[in-house]
């Protein structure tokens, strides 16, 4: 009870903070035209997909004559799922020359209408019976997608003051979950989820995209890009007050010079640069190994797999449907209550306390799979704990890791950490994607001890060797992570080494 009126006075300053401005309103809009996006299209497949099946058949008779082979039905109905992580790759690959060309503001509104673009491939698509240009158009909205989200990163990460910016940045996590249940439920067969409107069903996310590219061009630039890389410093605090209401902000003004001068000092690297220079070898090694495990935590398959899981798991199939909404309703509340608890916990115990739950609930998850036909009520244990394990990742990994990046490395690195952390997430991704079928078959419920595994690393990584990121500086944490030593040593002291010899 002590620490009760402490925590609820935190919570109503940082709301205050958000809505002095027009901060709060511009994080709606980068929500949804950013990770929003992105989550859609992760959940949104699944509904329509047997008519997208009959899609191919009928368009390839249409042309042919003749029906197609399975394995040619299978082959295209492939190519449309993965084109997404390869759109998705080369989105992240692309985000530091067109952040760097174009600016924040502009790359985000130039890659709403790459949105738009695709939402127009994939409603002509049916009109024209063309299965080709469904293909076209995973591809664009994958490119959309992994471009998006990091310049969606960015830009929270570069218009939020310090005592703030980890629960701005978390709303990228938060409208990713939104995205994913928004895609649960308009696949519902009483919303857009039938064969006379699947098309539409998967243009959904274009229609936030066109409210971004009218109502962005409103909002400032982030004050940080106008102050580091364009050097206007009354645009900066013009920017600072429009967004946080009215303020001397010369104290955030300052800490940005303060990065400025490192940055002056080391120029924006290249990814190859970054993957070079042992100053930030430890900032490297933890941000891969966080977006790894959580990639490879299984939190991609609960949200791609989720019916062929449940049906492994003996839940009827009219169920299914409605339990994996409520899986997406879970998740977007858990993360909104992170948003609340990350300033206060800070980001360490959310990150090595969640992954020990979800480690835990799926060692608990292969006994309930193997034990299913003992009972009516074991499946529904199983979705009992695929709930904790969605809640503990929603409110430990998923939510803490978008704020990570612009707190690990200063802003010449930035770019290039984010190109680096977007190939790994699309990477994994795809793999997932394609492998899990295989696993599942070979490995059938021991396949989620892997997974146990992984979040076990992912805990045991993060407690020993995360340092906490809450209300520090940039410099600050840099110096943190130079104080980690194995074995006696560093990788600062083997550079200095190196810089004697």
């Amino acid at each position: 009870m002590c620490c009760k009126g402490p925590c609820i006075k935190r919570m109503e300053t940082l709301l205050q903070q958000l809505t002095h401005g027009n901060a709060l309103f511009l994080i709606l809009v980068l929500g949804l035209g950013g990770s929003f996006q992105a989550g859609f299209h992760i959940t949104g497949l699944s509904s329509p997909s047997p008519y997208i099946q009959r899609f191919i058949n009928s368009s390839w008779h249409d042309r042919y004559e003749e029906p197609p082979q399975p394995q040619t039905v299978t082959m295209i109905r492939s190519l449309i799922v993965s084109m997404f992580a390869i759109g998705g790759l080369l989105g992240a690959v692309s985000v530091k020359f067109i952040s760097g060309l174009l600016g924040r503001k502009k790359a985000v509104i130039c890659n709403s209408f790459i949105t738009v673009l695709a939402a127009g491939f994939m409603l002509a698509s049916k009109n024209v019976n063309s299965f080709e240009m469904i293909i076209v158009a995973r591809f664009l909205f994958g490119y959309s997608a992994g471009l998006g989200m990091n310049t969606h990163l960015i830009y929270l990460g570069e218009i939020s003051p310090r005592k703030t910016r980890g629960i701005v940045t978390l709303t990228s996590a938060t409208f990713t979950s939104l995205g994913k249940v928004s895609g649960q439920m308009f696949g519902l067969t009483e919303i857009l989820g039938r064969e006379d409107t699947w098309n539409i069903l998967l243009c959904v996310p274009a229609l936030f995209s066109f409210v971004q590219i009218v109502v962005l061009p409103f909002f400032p630039e982030t004050p940080r890009y106008l102050l580091i890389e364009k050097g206007d410093d009354k645009a900066c605090k013009k920017a600072l007050q429009s967004l946080w209401g009215q303020g001397d902000y010369q104290q955030e003004m300052d800490e940005m010079l303060t990065e400025q001068a490192a940055t002056e000092a080391a120029p924006p690297v290249s990814l190859l640069q970054l993957l070079r220079d042992r100053t930030v070898r430890w900032q490297l090694i933890t941000i891969s190994t966080i977006y790894c495990c959580n990639q490879l935590s299984g939190m991609s398959t609960v949200s791609t797999f989720s019916y062929d899981i449940f049906l492994e798991a003996g839940i009827p199939k009219k169920k299914i449907r409605y339990i994996t909404l409520g899986l997406g309703v879970a998740e977007i509340l858990t993360s909104l209550t992170c948003g609340l608890l990350i300033e206060l916990t800070g980001r360490r115990p959310l990150l090595f306390g969640g992954y020990g739950v979800m480690s835990a609930c799926w060692i608990f998850v292969t006994v309930t799979l193997n034990l299913k036909d003992s009972s009516y009520w074991v499946p529904y244990i199983t979705v009992s704990l695929m709930v904790v394990f969605i809640m503990f990742f929603c409110g430990g990994p998923g939510g803490a890791t978008p704020t990570l990046n612009s707190e690990l490395f200063i802003q010449s690195n930035r770019m290039a950490s984010l190109v680096l952390t977007g190939l790994q997430r699309w990477f994994m991704f795809a793999v997932m994607g394609l492998v899990f079928p295989f696993l599942i078959d070979a490995l059938s419920s021991y396949l989620f001890l892997l997974f146990a595994c992984v979040c076990m690393l992912g805990s045991l990584y993060t407690f020993f060797l995360l340092p906490e990121t809450k209300g520090k500086t940039l410099l600050e944490i840099s110096e943190e992570f130079k104080a980690i030593t194995v074995c006696g040593k560093s990788f600062a002291e083997e550079t200095r080494t190196e810089t004697r010899l």
